[in-house]
């Protein structure tokens, strides 16, 4: 047995005592029965829906210090926070990016456990010793709570807008400030979401909501997405509206503008997969948009310009993804022409460099990547490090060409990649403070409920026993199209150096294995899902990686949805659970902020009485059971998450801790001035995550 990992009987008998002695906080309550299709369905804590209420921040009040008080009970929290700050603790630098405008190359930096990461701007590659501050994120707040967004430079070079959020949320603002003196000016936007800064002579169009009622700013439905244009040196009120669509208010809208300020696209979405595209030709004095697609369920990601050619990475009639051209004098879709067929495997991106084309693509969800030419013609494989994920970054007009690799045991490394002589040459590497050789990363397969073949990595310590005894932190998403390939992260290593495992399931719902592979677990196939994952538990279990006494599962936001599904299917089968920001009710996420930009991925319960029905059968909020033995289970959510809010976290802590008949612990981490997780400094994302390993750790009777 692995002395780190001991299991200890003594802290095992301390841990069920102190969990008998929890005393949860009665959470308010006012009898809601709602009627969907002569069904009731009561919702007795809809009060907590009302996130500023009185009642509900007494009760969050209340349960914060419930939970802070059991993990400060932890013996080994503090040792364990020290050595995530400790493998944390090392310089990150982000591949070079070329402006033509400034004639500069952009980088960002972080010098270790810098809450945020800092933008810097250097002349010649290699330079980065000389290189010069252009903005410091971590200036605008004394706790790194406001997180840069993204920065758009004019294309003349004279301004750059960046946006920002402040706390974690959605809601964005855009400062302007003068690139040459460094200087910001008046110019201050409030109220955009899901906007870039699309410049077009002295000023730029953006994406905003009318102002929210302040009590209701991150709860409220979003509706009615405009797009206005923001001229520089003039106030917000006097911006003037580009457009709007009240004929669809739950769809979003934005505009871009290519650097040479020929091309402008509208782009619509959020009833579907996908998107609609319009294309206006700008050398045409008072041109109109021009629709390209109207299939809004296929996805159309534009890659480039050349010319009067638009190259486009899409799955139209192309499950697997492929690359199109089209034409701003033709630009209908069914004028198109495709350049790169459909292949086996997904085709994930597709980079501009140096007059060519680089295609990523996704097998058995990690990367292989290759040279074309820009009429299709494959010219060459790029040879990646190893088993994993790379990012390409480069310019149509440019040799200079990079790629970001990361794996499970390897941070981010930056390359430099010339194409003609088909090499890469190592451009900049971090400094670990743990050996990446102790460990190993292995790929396997399993079969789900239904035969469906499924992967999954898994990653340990060298010479890990299969006795059933081995920690096991199980992570899964399983949605809207988005891939879980091979990405490091330091907070896992504290884990993996005690022996644990970390293991990684590629679910039905991703992207994995193209368009099929996602719908296979969306609406009404959504179980295929929660299928997938337990069955990974069950292969861990059945292969002696583990057993049920170690086994934890793990996941944010959707994959909070699949954690709380799993947990109330298959109470069971799980030692601890954290189900992290989740959307949590079913029935009612689509009334909140974007949810309803969800409902293509899991419909909504006003479709039909069956779509209703299936919903409400893996709804974890509604599944929940009165005197079930669940898992110790740690929910978190933050206050200012405006993406998924928090109550469908409170509602479903709150009934976990009256429906439970375990003495295992069932506590609800609420994070302040922290949002759905983008943004996070990174004090508090390593905070959370002691206490999340802590939590796993200590309800499995084993010490750090």
């Amino acid at each position: 047995m692995n002395r780190n990992l001991l299991f200890v009987m003594a802290l095992s008998s301390a841990l069920s005592a102190s969990a008998q002695k929890l005393h949860y906080p009665q959470a308010p309550q006012d009898g809601t029965v709602d009627t969907y299709f002569g069904v009731q369905v009561p919702d007795p804590y809809r009060p907590l829906e009302n996130d500023t209420a009185a009642a509900t921040a007494q009760w969050v009040e209340a349960e914060s210090q419930l939970t802070q008080n059991f993990l400060k009970r932890i013996p080994f929290r503090d040792k364990l926070l020290k050595r995530l700050q400790q493998v944390s603790n090392y310089g990150k630098v982000s591949q070079p990016s070329w402006n033509p405008q400034l004639k500069k190359w952009f980088f960002s930096k972080n010098n270790g456990l810098q809450n945020q990461s800092v933008i810097y701007t250097m002349n010649k590659l290699g330079d980065e010793k000389n290189a010069e501050l252009f903005l410091d994120p971590n200036t605008l707040s004394t706790d790194g709570t406001v997180a840069l967004q993204r920065i758009s430079i004019s294309h003349d070079g004279r301004y750059a807008a960046y946006s920002i959020s402040r706390s974690g949320s959605d809601w964005q603002e855009f400062y302007v400030m003068d690139v040459k003196t460094g200087k910001l000016l008046d110019d201050h936007i409030l109220w955009a979401k899901f906007s870039i800064a699309a410049w077009k002579g002295d000023g730029f169009y953006y994406s905003a909501y009318d102002a929210p009622e302040e009590q209701h700013a991150y709860t409220s439905k979003n509706s009615c997405h405009k797009i206005y244009y923001h001229k520089i040196g003039t106030p917000q009120s006097q911006d003037v509206l580009f457009y709007m669509n009240p004929a669809h208010p739950m769809r979003f809208y934005g505009v871009s503008v290519n650097e040479e300020e020929t091309m402008m696209w509208l782009e619509e979405s959020g009833d579907g997969a996908g998107s609609t595209v319009y294309v206006r030709d700008l050398r045409k004095p008072d041109s109109q948009f021009m629709q390209m697609t109207s299939d809004m369920d296929c996805q159309y990601a534009l890659v480039g310009t050349m010319g009067d050619k638009m190259y486009y990475l899409t799955n139209y009639k192309a499950p697997k993804y492929r690359l199109m051209v089209a034409n701003i004098h033709n630009p209908g879709i069914d004028d198109w022409q495709e350049v790169v067929p459909e292949q086996d495997y997904v085709l994930e991106d597709v980079t501009m460099a140096d007059g060519k084309l680089i295609l990523s693509y996704t097998q058995d969800a990690y990367s292989h990547a290759y040279v074309y030419s820009l009429d299709g013609k494959k010219l060459q494989d790029i040879k990646l490090p190893g088993v994993g994920s790379a990012s390409f970054g480069g310019r149509k007009d440019i040799k200079d060409v990079f790629f970001t690799f990361s794996s499970f045991t390897t941070p981010n490394t930056v390359y430099k990649y010339d194409i003609a002589q088909n090499k890469s040459t190592l451009y900049s590497a971090p400094k670990v403070n743990f050996n990446q050789k102790d460990y190993v990363s292995e790929q396997i397969f399993f079969e789900s409920k239904d035969g469906t073949r499924v992967p999954m990595f898994i990653t340990y310590k060298k010479g890990l026993k299969r006795n059933g005894k081995n920690a096991v932190y199980l992570y899964g998403y399983g949605g809207f199209n988005i891939s879980l390939p091979p990405y490091f992260s330091a907070s896992r290593i504290p884990f993996l150096e005690k022996g644990g495992i970390y293991a990684q399931v590629n679910l039905r719902g991703g992207s994995e294995y193209g368009e099929k592979w996602h719908q296979a677990g969306t609406k009404m196939q959504k179980q295929n899902v929660f299928d997938d994952f337990i069955a990974a538990g069950e292969y861990l279990i059945a292969q002696k990686y583990t057993s049920k006494d170690y086994l934890a599962i793990v996941g944010g936001s959707n994959g909070g949805l699949l954690v709380g599904a799993c947990m109330t299917q298959r109470p069971d089968l799980f030692k601890v659970c954290i189900p992290q920001v989740g959307v949590m009710d079913m029935l009612r996420y689509h009334k909140f902020t974007i949810g309803w930009n969800w409902a293509s991925d899991y419909g909504t319960s006003a479709d039909s009485k069956e779509m209703f029905q299936y919903l409400k059968g893996y709804s974890p909020l509604h599944n929940l059971k009165k005197g079930v033995h669940y898992p110790a289970t740690m929910v978190t959510t933050a206050d200012h998450d405006d993406r998924v809010v928090p109550a469908h976290s409170f509602k479903f802590a709150a009934t976990l801790q009256a429906d439970n008949a375990s003495d295992n612990p069932m506590l609800i981490r609420i994070d302040t001035k922290a949002g759905h997780g983008g943004g996070k400094p990174l004090s508090k994302q390593l905070e959370e995550q002691a206490d999340i390993y802590g939590f796993i750790l200590y309800n499995m009777g084993l010490k750090y």
